[in-house]
């Protein structure tokens, strides 16, 4: 573990280059340990820093787990648009956003596996990251399932969100951390059969 020491050279780091030291320090930490295994102690001592000066800059460990968790939600989300971008319908865009979260999700399970677990903290006690996730992902549920009714490719009887929750909520298994995990042997499959019933449920 590289340890991080403050340049003596000058008047000490700006608080968003110590922030990010922290952060950068911690998710390679939690990436060998884990992040229920870990204390501040634990690493304050690992990167060089006292751990009251840590609490300068984050007031819990689970302050620096959400930023942490938060970089990786938005990664992923980044992996969905971009899976999304050039569909050429909404039909398409919603195939291309379950098979793209569910390659992702699975992605940072089977490689990254430690930093998986803080995901699944996040979700299981509903940090803000995780809350903020999911509401994001629903969103963009939402503007599809908009989009297709407006090019007519979706039925327009069901309330917005009522259709929009239902499909999350069939997506959940798959999406969730928590779940996920437990899913993974049919996530591929379920990302392919779920997606065409969804879609065949909001044909006109």
């Amino acid at each position: 573990m590289t340890t991080l020491m403050k340049n003596s050279h000058t008047r000490g780091p700006l608080d968003h280059s110590v922030r990010e030291q922290v952060v950068a320090a911690a998710t390679e930490y939690f990436s060998h340990f884990g992040y229920e295994k870990t204390t501040v102690s634990d690493l304050a001592k690992a990167i060089g820093f006292s751990k009251a000066y840590i609490y300068k800059f984050f007031d819990s460990k689970q302050a620096i787990g959400e930023v942490i968790c938060s970089n990786r939600l938005a990664m992923l989300r980044d992996i969905v648009l971009s899976a999304i971008a050039d569909a050429p319908t909404a039909s398409e865009k919603l195939r291309r956003f379950f098979k793209a979260l569910v390659e992702a999700g699975s992605d940072l399970f089977f490689h990254d596996r430690k930093l998986y677990d803080i995901a699944t903290v996040s979700s299981r006690d509903k940090w803000p990251s995780a809350v903020a996730h999911e509401a994001q992902l629903l969103q963009l549920v939402q503007e599809i399932l908009l989009a297709g009714r407006q090019s007519g490719e979706f039925e327009r009887k069901t309330p917005l969100d009522e259709a929009s929750h239902a499909i999350f909520l069939v997506l959940r298994p798959y999406i969730s951390p928590v779940q996920l995990q437990y899913n993974l042997d049919t996530a591929a499959e379920a990302a392919q059969h779920l997606s065409s019933l969804i879609l065949r449920s909001l044909a006109p």
